[in-house]
């Protein structure tokens, strides 16, 4: 009889394995530590972006063909998707990383990127009178990108050395590091690039505490290169002049166009793929791309992804006031910042109220440098704010939640 039953009662099948708090595995620690709404927010800024070069590629493929008729209209979806399928693995992979091996290869990579800045200028590719590329092909990347998120990591390791030696003389120090980094970056030249480098190292000296003195001689100083740089730069020299003093001798097609490429769309856009001014803009898949969501999608989304912009610097910024590592602190305010002022920029050039930059939106403009660069500056983002659930909670809570 107990055989006939044994018989009849179903097979108990092992339950499958659930992402649950009681998880102790490498995948389960990272989902409950990450910061799963700013991924999230991540997630949708790319879906956003791969919507918008669908939109742009059909302008961005006439004007770079080449007269080529094999050349497919959503030639660049077809590579910003390859690129986003390289740059969420390896956005995840550095967040998962432990914060002591995030910021050992951060400190790495700013110095083998440096170096590679010296590069740029003998041996990097032109395009459109600056060498800002090395590689062959397919293989091209832009070094400046990569080195953003890991110098912006390696500052804030050297300011947060004065907590153990108020002696170090950090604030030197790191300030002849950006200097060497601006002046490879003006040899390119890429005076964008140098403005973001520059800002993110104030902010940060600014963070960790230090005089109104120095930061006054700071400002001083930036207001004076400002001024030489207009003087001896020829870049700064035609950006400004074309911003400040727009005549008719001076070129203002890009920014005037992409204004009125954005306007033209009204609140609600023309629709997806209904565009036409697009196709008068000389990077509508890149630098201008947020004026292609103006004319397509409509005023209402361009002020949508700001406030997404927003969201994200003040989300990471308040989740900061309870932490109390000072090279937590400084390097992930440090990247959200810079994350937060590339995207203003952009948006701003774009609506015609700061000086053509060439710069790019951040997971959403197309490029496969800034995509992955921007991926790898997000994954330390997340390791740097990723909290043990458990830390706060009482053992006999932590013993109850451990038992499933």
């Amino acid at each position: 009889m107990n055989a006939i039953q044994q018989e009849r009662q179903p097979s108990r099948k092992p339950a499958p394995a659930r992402l649950g708090r009681s998880d102790r595995s490498a995948l389960g620690r990272w989902f409950w530590e990450i910061d799963r709404v700013l991924l999230l927010l991540v997630a949708v800024l790319i879906s956003i972006g791969l919507i918008a070069v669908a939109a742009a590629s059909p302008a961005a493929a006439t004007r770079y063909s080449g007269g080529d008729v094999n050349f497919a209209p959503l030639h660049y979806f077809y590579r910003q998707m390859m690129w986003i399928m390289v740059a969420i693995p390896v956005m995840i992979g550095v967040s998962m990383l432990p914060k002591t091996t995030a910021r050992r290869l951060s400190i790495t990579g700013a110095i083998v990127f440096t170096i590679l800045l010296v590069f740029v200028p003998i041996f990097g590719n032109e395009v459109n009178g600056a060498r800002r590329w090395l590689g062959i092909g397919f293989a091209q990347f832009q070094p400046s990108e990569f080195l953003k998120p890991m110098f912006i990591v390696t500052i804030a390791w050297i300011l947060s050395l004065r907590e153990k030696d108020t002696t170090l003389p950090v604030v030197p120090l790191t300030g002849l590091l950006t200097a060497i980094v601006a002046l490879l970056l003006m040899k390119q030249p890429n005076f964008g690039e140098t403005i973001i480098f520059v800002a993110a190292w104030v902010m940060l000296l600014t963070l960790s505490g230090v005089s109104m003195r120095i930061l006054g001689v700071l400002g001083a100083g930036g207001a004076a290169g400002v001024v030489l740089a207009y003087l001896f730069y020829p870049v700064a020299t035609t950006r400004i002049d074309a911003f400040l003093f727009a005549t008719g001798d001076t070129d203002t097609y890009q920014t005037d166009s992409a204004l009125r490429t954005l306007t033209s769309g009204g609140l609600f856009g023309a629709g997806p793929g209904a565009g036409t001014r697009k196709f008068s803009l000389p990077e509508p898949h890149t630098d201008y791309i947020f004026s292609v969501i103006g004319e397509e999608f409509g005023l209402i989304a361009c002020l949508a992804i700001a406030l997404l912009y927003l969201f994200i610097v003040a989300r990471v910024l308040i989740r900061l006031l309870h932490e109390e590592d000072s090279f937590t602190v400084f390097a992930t305010a440090g990247l959200v910042c810079q994350f937060g002022l590339q995207a203003l920029i952009n948006m701003s050039v774009n609506v015609q109220i700061a000086p053509s930059k060439g710069m790019t939106l951040p997971f959403i403009s197309y490029g496969g440098s800034s995509m992955v660069a921007l991926s790898i500056g997000m994954g330390l983002l997340l390791a740097f704010t990723r909290k043990n659930p458990y830390l706060h909670r009482s053992p006999y809570v932590v013993k109850w939640s451990n038992r499933g």
